[in-house]
């Protein structure tokens, strides 16, 4: 197998993985199959037309001459391929042609020619127009970058990027580097990368990957990467690996030659043997002739790459595909495969007196200026819920105690508590919560005092339970977690997904020995996106990295890489490999069955050499369009949405977003409920509650019923797939509607009476409950199928 870098030739070391032996030598000059066919198409028209003027001897010296023309290339190619250890079918056409010349049936090999002809241009042709995305891929590979120096911009080859230099990327060009915008946003086109066609947007600061194209106006890029370290010189890596490894790959009919070969020679030569006839012999050479379904093979995995690569999958080489569709067991690590590789803010409580809203904005405030992952998660949930922070000064950070920071003329720190800080009794509550949920705290103190705590997590991808849904139909049959995460988080994940079995606490090494046990039972897949997975993936029989942020250790490690960060694309990858692998068996087993009952023909003599080239032409041709189904897209692989349901899906995502203060002021308001006769803002927190509800929850919800779901009904099959989701809708609806009837009661007795308590309570977390279930599996049942 080529290898671009030294640390790939050591990948395998320890792996029993197969690999793929050298590219086979080229069996000819690329005119060779067009010339051959032009031969033999010529002399067979020809000696045609002098059989019809009543010139046989003319007629048999233009067929004998393209026979032998035929010949020729035709045994180089047996040789390259002996050279190579295969001793394939092709053998048989060398046969076949040799035999027709000996026993003068030279309409025959004229035919025999003519079909070895056009299955070597057909195939050219296929393998050209297969590997059509592939080719495309290289092809737009950035060679120049405009590199800005002071007020000067011009162009430098791109090997000559460095980290830190400002580029200008124009409209429609190429982003030719890694980097982060500056400047205006940029709207890009990131469809090479990720498959996605619409255009999406990256504001100052963000990151940038290289073979995205520039959809909107001008703008500066700092480069993070050089060309080599970047995203796309990645891509294109193993892109010109599967086209040079491509060729050799899976030569499935070359494993039934084993047996097929003997079989066909026997066949000819028992014919010969019971009724003294070479004729015979040669007639059942000629219909077991299958030259081009040598080729048909590689033509549907071929197809499958061309495929893959269209949804951002980028598969190594055609072994790795045809591999994928045999797997059984899939392997995966937790952290950036299953959850999203970055901590999310999933709650806030505020002290008494203190709204969550204000606690994430003050938090927000002073972590705006720090680089911490968590600080970066507080200061993005607080802008996507609308809350942009205010300035502070004397910001100051002490590594693992967290910011500092004068807002508003009071001293405000996000962090960690002082040890000797008193923890008032909401804040243990909180701790609890956190505990139980598995989440780390950042506590807000002002002056001293703590006044909030933000709660964050790695959650779960959405997409990540259809995509393991998915590639169980397609036919892996156990799935397990590998993580050097602690148990109770890995658990919690395992149960949600329905996971087979779960591991935590695992080192690199711990993952490799569990790759190899798994592999010990079934062809397996390891999916990873750390330096630390690159191990687990190289002793996989496919290793598969998440690389959608640039490609690390374990991109390189791995045999597919997925370009854009959705788990799913390898359920795509998987039922792309499945069908590809599923159509070659077809076209290798379909051709040689066909072949079979045409030697049983031709043995007992129905069939002459001259009739018999002519079926088995058919029978090669019918072969390869069959291998060609391949690139077909398959309709049930993913559902297709219209414009309108995909626009309508990111704008109810969106309100999600929004809505998590709503959520989080149910929860505040039951739990001010708790307290003796019920906390005496009680009454208020709960008003509060149904003003949210009346104002923006329920017009959400009934939004949703009305516009979403119909939307995608036609794609998920008909009103019933939404049917238990409208009846969540329902529940939401009649609790709201208990909540404003308590209220209501308390307007007309002046208070809350001590009956209402209980069920008001009750009422509230029983909300809360529906509401976290219902966006949760909207998330992952709705919203996940638009990118």
């Amino acid at each position: 197998m080529i290898r671009a870098k030294p640390s790939d030739d050591t990948r395998r070391a320890g792996s029993q993985k197969p690999v793929p032996g050298p590219a086979p030598e080229p069996a000819g000059p690329s005119w060779l199959e067009p010339v051959l066919l032009a031969v033999t198409a010529s002399s067979l028209i020809a000696g045609g037309v002098l059989r019809l003027l009543d010139h046989s001897d003319a007629a048999d010296l233009c067929w004998a001459l393209g026979t032998a023309f035929a010949v020729v290339p035709a045994t180089g190619w047996v040789v390259a391929a002996l050279r190579r250890g295969h001793a394939g079918v092709d053998l048989i056409a060398v046969l076949a042609l040799g035999g027709t010349l000996a026993v003068g049936e030279y309409l025959a090999g004229a035919l025999i020619g003519l079909m070895l002809a056009t299955g070597r241009t057909l195939e050219a042709a296929a393998q050209r127009r297969a590997s059509h995305d592939l080719r495309a891929l290289l092809a737009h590979t950035p060679r120049t970058a405009r590199r800005r120096t002071g007020t000067e911009v011009r162009p430098v080859p791109v090997s000559e990027v460095a980290v830190g230099d400002l580029l200008v990327v124009g409209a429609g060009e190429v982003v030719p580097v890694d980097g982060q915008v500056t400047g205006p946003a940029a709207v890009l086109d990131e469809s090479v990368l990720t498959g996605e066609s619409a255009p999406v947007e990256r504001k100052p600061g963000q990151t940038v990957r290289s073979g995205a194209v520039n959809a909107g106006g001008a703008f500066d890029l700092r480069a993070t990467a050089t060309e080599r370290d970047s995203t796309y010189a990645g891509i294109v890596r193993l892109a010109r690996q599967a086209g040079a490894e491509a060729a050799p790959v899976v030569r499935l009919a070359d494993r039934y030659a084993a047996w097929f070969l003997p079989l066909s020679v026997a066949v000819a030569g028992l014919a010969w043997l019971l009724s003294g006839s070479a004729v015979r012999a040669v007639a059942v050479l000629v219909v077991a002739t299958p030259c081009p379904l040598l080729l048909a093979a590689p033509v549907a995995i071929v197809s499958g790459l061309s495929r893959a690569s269209r949804l951002g999958v980028v598969v190594r080489d055609g072994g790795a595909l045809e591999r994928l569709g045999r797997a059984r067991t899939l392997l995966l690590d937790k952290t950036g495969t299953l959850t999203g590789g970055r901590p999310r803010v999933v709650d806030v409580t505020a002290a008494p007196g203190w709204k969550p809203a204000e606690v994430l904005r003050l938090a927000a405030t002073v972590d705006q200026y720090s680089p911490h992952v968590l600080a970066h998660a507080i200061v993005d949930a607080a802008r996507e819920r609308g809350l942009e922070p205010s300035m502070a000064t004397d910001v100051s950070e002490e590594a693992g105690r967290g910011a500092y920071g004068v807002v508003g003329g009071r001293r405000t720190a996000v962090g960690r508590l002082e040890p000797a800080a008193v923890v008032p009794e909401w804040a243990r509550a909180a701790e609890n919560r956190a505990v139980l949920d598995g989440a780390a705290v950042a506590w807000l103190t002002v002056d001293g005092v703590p006044v909030g705590a933000v709660m964050l997590r790695d959650p779960l991808r959405h997409d990540a339970p259809r995509a393991l849904r998915r590639l169980r139909t397609a036919g892996i049959d156990r799935i397990v977690m590998l993580t050097g995460d602690r148990p109770e988080p890995a658990r919690e994940i395992a149960a949600v997904l329905g996971l087979d079995g779960v591991r935590a606490e695992l080192t690199p090494a711990d993952k490799v020995a569990a790759v190899r046990t798994e592999r010990g039972r079934a062809v397996t897949v390891m999916v990873g996106d750390g330096v630390n997975d690159a191990p687990a993936l190289a002793a996989a029989d496919v290793g598969v990295a998440m690389g959608a942020r640039g490609f690390t250790a374990s991109s390189e490690a791995a045999d597919i890489v997925l370009t854009t960060d959705r788990v799913d694309r390898l359920a795509d990858a998987t039922s792309i490999a499945v069908r590809s692998r599923r159509i070659a068996v077809q076209s290798a087993l379909g051709g040689m069955l066909l072949s079979l009952v045409a030697m049983g023909a031709a043995a007992v003599g129905l069939l002459p050499p001259a009739v018999g080239a002519l079926l088995q032409e058919g029978i090669d041709v019918a072969v390869i369009l069959n291998a060609l189904r391949a690139l077909r897209v398959d309709q049930g692989a993913r559902p297709a949405l219209e414009p309108a349901a995909e626009a309508l899906i990111h704008r109810f995502a969106a309100e999600h977003e929004d809505l998590q203060d709503v959520l989080q002021a149910v929860r505040d308001a039951a739990a001010r409920l708790s307290g003796p006769g019920g906390d005496g803002r009680a009454l208020e927190s709960v008003r509060e509650v149904n003003r949210l509800l009346t104002e923006r929850l329920l017009p959400h919800e009934s939004a949703e019923e009305h516009q979403l779901y119909p939307a995608l009904e036609p794609v998920l099959g008909g009103p019933e797939a939404t049917a238990t989701m409208s009846r969540a809708h329902a529940e939401i609806e009649r609790l709201a509607g208990r909540v404003a009837a308590h209220l209501s009661l308390a307007d007309a007795q002046g208070a809350l009476g001590p009956e209402q308590l209980e069920d008001l309570r009750a009422c509230l977390y029983g909300l809360h409950t529906v509401l976290r279930l219902h966006f949760t599996q909207e998330e992952e049942n709705y919203f996940s199928l638009a990118p």
